[in-house]
């Protein structure tokens, strides 16, 4: 019998840790769907709408009621409609006078009003306090648990107590709360959602553009400078040998160029003695997006890999290859093995296999599902000792190959040299410099510079006084 009852009591519900009501305002996909999952992580749910009859979407367990009534029955009260129906608001002034109100609304275009919606919603309502939130969040992620793209939810507001409680609920919903400040950073978090991959845009624009001119430097010396001078028409490299040689070079610049603002960095630091002011804007901006330059470089360096398998499938190497058999076969001759050349393809196949080994082990951790389950060690020795060494791999890989054409003169069409000598001059301007800074004469005064040690501390105590008089 004592058995039977200590699993009773075992299994019954813990009142103390009963959670407070929270009520929605509007039945709309985002309210039905957030209340859904409220409802799930223990709160009590009660809907503020127009009309009071049940709808079959809405959760079960969850009560309708007037607004009025509604919003008596809790202390925060989510917004869940549009700014242009906030007016409805007014008349329960009284009613809303000390709630929590969350404003989760976003609008059509950047910067659509003067003020925010949050900003707005708070000057209708003085009385209130407004907090805003959730709007990052899509209904469809709520509904269907998929939350890992999008589980972080900025948070604003002027009521540091509101902004808790609200902050409360994220977590209890299995998101991670921001704290971006005042409502004065409700403006920011409602352009935010409407930004199409802001950190993209420069990795997307300068890969374009270099993408469009190495193509267009090789469409030039493969194939109109082929037909002019040789009477061949090679214009089918358009299609798969052209795109094989850009592929690889981009993706070469490109991860030379996730490293050359580290690069920069060190330069400045060792020339200003102090870590203490900030870098120039273009150069923070540059640091800021090195994961998108790295993921993109790795796009490039799989489809190089792709083309590459497929190569010998295509008509013009099947051509190649038998006529070449043929032509030994007439002249009843068989060209020897070529030592040099089998140990050169070779090696540049296996540093080229090594280094999109790392190019892809540097992506997968750059994953926030991996790199939020590694520590800060851990990270920086993939994405940097890691890091250098697939760039080392992968210009030795293009060195290996390409090198042959920087002291022939037959590879330089119109005085031009070839793309693969393009391709080197970043990353092995880099490796030099890298090389350089790790001398201990230089690594040494770099590492107590990044430590805090100044050479001119004078400097530092002014620029911080400067910081704290532009703070007050």
């Amino acid at each position: 019998m004592n058995k039977n009852s200590s699993n009773i009591m075992a299994l019954a519900p813990n009142t103390s840790n009963k959670r407070e009501t929270v009520c929605i305002f509007g039945t709309g996909d985002f309210g039905r769907a957030l209340g859904h999952k409220l409802i799930q992580s223990g709160y009590p749910v009660v809907y503020g709408s127009r009309t009071t009859q049940i709808s079959n979407l809405i959760p079960k367990d969850a009560e309708v009621l007037g607004h009025a009534e509604a919003a008596q029955k809790a202390a925060i009260i989510i917004i869940a409609i549009q700014r242009q129906h906030y007016n409805f608001l007014t008349p329960l002034a009284e009613v809303l006078r000390g709630k929590v109100l969350v404003d989760i609304s976003n609008n059509l275009k950047l910067n659509q009003y003067p003020e925010s919606n949050a900003e707005y919603l708070s000057q209708l309502l003085p009385g209130s306090k407004v907090v805003k939130a959730f709007n990052t969040v899509s209904a469809w992620a709520l509904q269907s648990g998929t939350l890992d793209a999008s589980r972080q939810v900025f948070v604003c507001g002027d009521d540091v107590e509101a902004k808790q409680m609200v902050m409360n609920i994220v977590r209890a919903l299995g998101l991670t709360p921001l704290d971006k400040g005042s409502l004065l950073a409700a403006q920011e978090i409602e352009n935010y959602p409407l930004q199409l991959f802001p950190m993209w845009k420069f990795p997307i624009i300068l890969s374009f553009g270099l993408a469009a001119f190495f193509f267009f430097y090789c469409l030039v010396l493969d194939v109109i400078y082929t037909y002019i001078y040789e009477k061949n028409n090679f214009s089918f490299f358009i299609a798969i040998t052209i795109p094989n040689r850009v592929f690889p070079v981009m993706a070469l610049i490109l991860l030379a160029l996730v490293y050359l603002p580290g690069i920069f960095a060190a330069i400045i630091q060792l020339y200003r003695g102090t870590k203490y002011r900030r870098f120039p804007d273009w150069l923070d901006k540059w640091m800021l997006c090195r994961k998108q330059l790295g993921l993109i470089a790795l796009a490039f360096a799989s489809l190089h890999a792709v083309f590459t398998l497929v190569a010998p499938l295509r008509a013009f190497v099947s051509w190649r290859t038998s006529k070449t058999i043929i032509s030994q076969a007439l002249n009843n001759k068989t060209e020897p093995l070529n030592h040099t050349n089998a140990w050169l393809s070779d090696s540049y196949l296996a540093l080229g296999i090594l280094g999109y080994f790392l190019f892809v082990l540097l992506g997968i951790t750059s994953l926030p599902s991996v790199s939020n389950n590694v520590n800060w060690r851990e990270f920086r020795f993939v994405q940097s000792k890691l890091g250098y060494l697939a760039l080392i791999f992968c210009t030795a890989h293009t060195l290996v190959y390409g090198g042959k054409w920087f002291l022939s003169p037959s590879a330089y069409k119109w005085y031009l040299p070839n793309i693969y000598i393009l391709s080197l001059i970043v990353p092995c301007a880099v490796l030099v410099v890298k090389f350089v800074l790790i001398f201990p004469c230089v690594d040494k005064p770099l590492t107590q510079i990044r430590q805090g040690w100044e050479r001119n501390p004078k400097y530092s105590e002014q620029s911080n006084y400067i910081i704290n008089r532009s703070a007050v």
